[in-house]
């Protein structure tokens, strides 16, 4: 069962990479990728091309983009969406996403964080 590697949206803040990296867990930041200021669907795009699930707190744009993929039935490895919270809170719901559930089970999902209080 392998871990969920994780691509942070630029909305996202970066200490969150910080923070789960010190925990063992595979992040990537859009800046570390160079990918800042590119599109929804450029960012999507290049999460699913490194097997990384994105998150985001795009959450309007994203369910459109989920939507897309499904009808093209186009893979990705994961959508993450999450409401602006606090740091605390995001790394608490974030943590119990990603030991809930493998990479292979996050694969063309969209989940909701709000999911993982």
């Amino acid at each position: 069962m392998a871990l969920i590697a994780l691509y942070l949206d630029e909305d996202v803040h970066p200490r969150l990479a910080t923070i789960l990296r010190e925990r063992g867990f595979d992040v990537l930041t859009t800046a570390e990728a160079g990918m800042l200021g590119k599109s929804d669907p450029g960012q999507l795009e290049f999460a699913a091309s490194q097997g990384r699930a994105i998150l985001t707190h795009n959450v309007r744009d994203y369910v459109r983009l989920a939507q897309h993929y499904a009808r093209q039935n186009r893979p990705h490895a994961g959508i993450i969406v999450s409401d602006q919270l606090p740091l605390r809170e995001l790394l608490r719901r974030i943590l119990r996403l990603m030991t809930a559930l493998s990479a292979e089970e996050m694969a063309n999902r969209f989940e909701w964080l709000s999911n993982y209080k």
